[in-house]
């Protein structure tokens, strides 16, 4: 799972954030997880990503975001996260080339719309900085300013 590999990556001290919808796939997840002794610094949320960031502390600040989830939500979840990101602090979002579709003006299939739609976005928000790369289906990186 990413959230394994991002465990992996964090310091000792790193905690992460986990908001996923399926009680089924995060069972799995979190064997591996206590298989890869990281369990403790992983809390797992399960229900609405979008309520569990707008339900956090105003307080709350991150370091890194991941965002792999439906489309559709793809600038609420940015328009969140953004907020709490630190300066300097990344935001990874994922599938952002959707198989090449994103350029094909024929297709208007909603996740494809608003997959373009995110991607002008963060290409012109003077918030960020951003690089979209061109691994598998597209990642794209945005370090807030």
């Amino acid at each position: 799972t990413s959230a394994l590999a991002v465990a992996r990556g964090m310091g000792p001290e790193g905690r992460l954030l986990c908001c996923d919808l399926s009680e089924e796939w995060t069972a799995i997840a979190r064997q591996a997880w206590e298989d890869a002794g990281v369990a403790e610094r992983i809390e797992l949320v399960l229900g609405p990503a979008l309520d569990t960031i707008r339900g956090l502390p105003d307080a709350t600040v991150f370091d890194f975001a991941f965002v792999d989830a439906d489309k559709e939500g793809y600038l609420d979840y940015y328009e969140a996260l953004l907020p709490r990101l630190r300066p300097g602090g990344l935001l990874l979002a994922d599938n952002t080339l959707w198989s090449g579709r994103v350029i094909d003006p024929d297709d208007q299939e909603a996740d494809t719309v608003a997959i373009r739609e995110f991607n002008d976005l963060v290409a012109n928000d003077p918030r960020v900085v951003n690089v979209v790369l061109t691994v598998r289906d597209g990642i794209t990186l945005i370090r807030k300013a």
